[in-house]
């Protein structure tokens, strides 16, 4: 196989006099095992839309699930989604703009100029390198950057285009800086490094199930103080000032496309310690990409299908009913239902796919309880038992009214839990990285599967504490400390 592929919507999107290289349909990389299988590959995404939950958007999911190398990435797909969020990163670009645009010569002088980049070339000699810049803060195959004159040159607007929409001169350039490119070593960007201990904590006191409890809030504030940490409780409001913490740690539940992501990717774009980081929340968020992950990497768990529209009764072909269904994004429960029969099936499925073209079918295991192991920096932090909801197969139960109802829980050390669980919860989390992780797992009479990883796990006063007590503000808090202590150390 290539060690490149690139995807494209439809067939007919690489027409017939485009150059001889590996081209392959998004349905067809999505469905094939093959390409799971590569672990080598570099993945160019050419969809027509990579809009959130689009069939553009799950190819660079999935790729990055597999291990493949993607452009762009789901989290540039996320950083390109709003202006609130690109505008984090265009303060250094504008600086480049002025002093690429200030300076050219020649007629009436405009206030508007646009300007197409193909995967960092833009065939204007004096303005490559902003092209190569604006590339390397938002890898995209295809990029429009509008520039506005307002006192000075500024970015206006970034958009990803088709390649379906090029011209013909287009496509000639598009073609010749791909072949540059594709001869070219990928790389990830540095992350800009900072000194400092104050520690902001983001949460939302209106919240109806927040990941923690008033208790549990104040606990971590005096555990900072105990570690020579500033602590200080944050709202969505104090978006402005997050610059003036070194460290973020999120304590609201957390969402793609929503206040809590910009937080987090705001602070990681500041050099800042962040739990959650972006990368955590994108991979974690989505049931679609831990499918993947999980599946590409071995790691026990229900048996689950990714189904679109066309494929939907598969499901039944290959799981037993009662089938759970799944919407990709969710959280305490949400989003998550069971299906009786066909007709069930069909009609929640219905339902879901006006929210997204891909979603989760799988084997329904009931267990009187899941097993929550906390994962914080690889290694097994907190275990408790999560009881089902009285007369009901999930941990809370939602009603029709918004009123909801959670099970009972039994905290244990970690070292009582079975080291089975331990296991798999700890090989699941270390594929997300090195933050802080709640693994739900289930044992069966096959042993332990792991249902879900989740990037916000809950740390309520009460509950995750009851065996470690303050020792588990700590920890975390901790734990940014040493993150913070290593980047001091570092060589600037």
């Amino acid at each position: 196989m290539a060690e490149h592929i690139l995807l494209v919507e439809q067939p007919a999107d690489w027409k017939p006099g485009f150059p001889r290289l590996p081209v392959v349909t998004a349905r067809d990389y999505l469905a094939s095992g093959d390409y799971s299988a590569h672990k080598q590959l570099r993945v160019i995404n050419l969809c027509r839309s990579y809009r959130y939950l689009s069939i553009g958007y799950y190819c660079s999911l999935l790729a990055e699930a597999r291990g493949h190398k993607v452009i762009p990435t789901v989290r540039t797909i996320q950083d390109l989604s709003s202006r609130d969020i690109y505008n984090l990163s265009t303060e250094e670009l504008n600086a480049q703009a002025q002093k690429s645009l200030g300076r050219r010569k020649g007629g009436l002088v405009p206030t508007g100029y646009e300007l197409t980049i193909f995967v960092g070339h833009c065939g204007v000699k004096e303005l490559e390198p902003l092209a190569r810049q604006i590339f390397e803060a938002f890898r995209c195959p295809i990029l429009r950057v509008e520039f506005r004159l307002h006192g000075t040159w500024r970015i206006g607007g970034i958009k990803a285009l088709p390649i379906d929409g090029l011209s013909g001169e287009q496509e000639g350039e598009f073609f010749a800086a791909l072949e540059r490119y594709l001869s070219q070593r990928w790389r990830q960007p540095r992350a800009r490094l900072t000194y400092k201990y104050d520690l902001a904590i983001l949460h939302d006191p209106a919240e109806e199930l927040p990941p923690s409890n008033p208790k549990a809030l104040q606990r971590f504030v005096r555990a900072g103080k105990a570690l020579g940490v500033n602590v200080e409780l944050i709202q969505r409001k104090d978006y402005g000032r997050l610059a003036e913490y070194d460290a973020l740690l999120i304590r609201e539940t957390t969402q793609i496309g929503h206040h809590t992501f910009r937080f987090a990717k705001k602070a990681d774009s500041e050099g800042m310690a962040v739990i959650d980081d972006p990368d955590s929340i994108l991979r974690c968020t989505n049931k679609v990409y831990l499918a993947e992950l999980l599946e590409a990497n071995r790691v026990p768990r229900p048996k689950t299908l990714i189904l679109r529209r066309e494929s939907l009764l598969d499901a039944e072909a290959e799981i037993p009913y009662p089938i759970v269904v799944k919407i990709p994004e969710g959280s305490f429960s949400r989003g998550v239902f069971k299906a009786a029969d066909r007709a069930e099936l069909q009609r929640i499925a219905a339902k879901l796919f006006k929210q997204s073209d891909l979603i989760l079918a799988q084997e329904y295991l009931y267990t009187e309880f899941d097993w929550r192991i906390g994962i914080l920096g690889r290694r097994p932090l907190y275990a408790c038992k999560y009881f089902m909801s009285e007369a009901h197969w999930q941990i809370v139960r939602h009603d029709g009214d918004g009123h909801h109802e959670e099970g009972l829980f039994e905290t244990v050390a970690v070292e009582d839990a079975p080291a089975a669980v331990v296991r798999a919860a700890l090989k699941a989390a270390n594929l997300i990285g090195n933050g802080l992780y709640g693994v739900d797992v289930k044992v069966t009479a096959h042993g332990p599967v792991v249902i879900e990883v989740n990037d916000n796990p809950n740390l309520d006063a009460g509950i995750e504490d009851k065996v470690l007590g303050d020792d588990l503000y700590r920890a975390i808090i901790g734990e940014l400390v040493a993150r913070l202590d290593r980047r001091r150390g570092a060589p600037r």
